[in-house]
């Protein structure tokens, strides 16, 4: 198995390089906050003092960042990822990030003889904790090959979306969806309330019926909780929804929905803080109508149920 390193120890990192730990592999991490390591290196991972020494010791290394920013300066500042870059050596880029940028560092990282793959997750992070979390990847077929191995370990189903910056722009699609579906599902249930409905039988109604989704049967539990808490912030909302209007305006696309998305939730940032958990947009509803949408009985936190399994390839069905 490669020596593969991570760096990013926060929500869904720590729960991938988690996943790769105790699957057998050999991990070297680095946070910006030591501490967030202990927990990895007491499990018998080993530490890196800056980018260039973890791809020096791994023949794989993985980010999982908060920006395209912080990507940026792991990648090519100073001891960055790119000093000991060269053959042998694969970056995986599995924060959702820019295709753009991701496209520029990428070529930046092949130029030196290595691989790069944009491979970001999609499933939340109960399933990340879980190693069943779904995984796109962009690269080229033959480095895609090399890190299936560790890709079937991270996540249940794996998709190869096609060349390096693919994925990120399919994840920032993936994303915008999510947004509107966790919108649209804090309006229902908000007019359920409203209506005298009960949010319990409301929310089987909806998870039995077309007005089904993923987000519904994560997100509107803990919105019922009373808890919010999905593990994801506003401010990482508006990055990636903002992520997938650039693409939008770039190919001069005029989107309706997504300007609007955009300023619900940055007044759910302004209003109550942008470190706030994503599902209390909610709170600008019940705010304005006096509500609260709760309800008895669902989870405070969103737990994976199904067993741990090794992954597989998703196939692109063609005609």
């Amino acid at each position: 198995m490669l020596k593969t390193g991570f760096i990013g120890l926060g929500n869904v990192g720590g729960k991938l390089a988690g996943a790769l730990l105790r699957n057998g592999v050999s991990v070297t991490v680095r946070d910006l906050d030591r501490s967030a390591a202990r927990h990895f290196l007491d499990q018998g991972a080993t530490w890196a003092d800056s980018p260039a020494a973890m791809m020096a010791a791994c023949d794989v290394v993985i980010t999982c960042l908060p920006s395209p920013a912080a990507s940026a300066a792991v990648v090519e500042g100073q001891d960055g990822l790119l000093e000991a870059a060269g053959p042998g050596k694969i970056w995986m880029e599995m924060s959702t990030t820019d295709a753009t940028e991701i496209t520029r560092l990428g070529a930046r990282m092949i130029a030196t003889g290595a691989g790069a793959v944009d491979c970001p997750v999609s499933g939340g992070c109960h399933r990340a904790d879980t190693g069943n979390i779904s995984i796109f990847a962009g690269c080229a077929r033959d480095t895609f090959e090399q890190i299936l191995p560790l890709l079937t370990i991270m996540g249940r189903r794996v998709l190869h979306t096609g060349d390096l910056g693919t994925a990120s722009t399919l994840k920032v699609v993936t994303n915008y969806l999510a947004t509107a579906n966790l919108i649209a599902c804090t309006e229902a249930l908000t007019t359920c309330k409203a209506a005298g409905m009960d949010l319990a039988t409301a929310y089987e109604a909806i998870r039995i019926s077309s007005g089904n989704s993923f987000v519904h049967e994560t997100e509107s539990q803990v919105i019922l909780n009373g808890s919010r808490d999905i593990s994801f912030t506003m401010d990482l909302v508006l990055k990636d929804i903002g992520l997938f209007q650039d693409i939008a305006d770039r190919a001069s696309v005029p989107l309706e929905m997504s300007p609007l998305m955009i300023e619900i939730f940055k007044d759910g940032a302004n209003r109550f803080g942008p470190r706030e958990w994503s599902p209390n947009i909610i709170k600008r509803l019940e705010e304005a109508t006096g509500l609260s949408v709760t309800a008895p009985g669902f989870p405070a936190e969103m737990v994976d149920d199904e067993p741990e399994e090794p992954g597989r390839e998703i196939i692109v069905r063609r005609g």
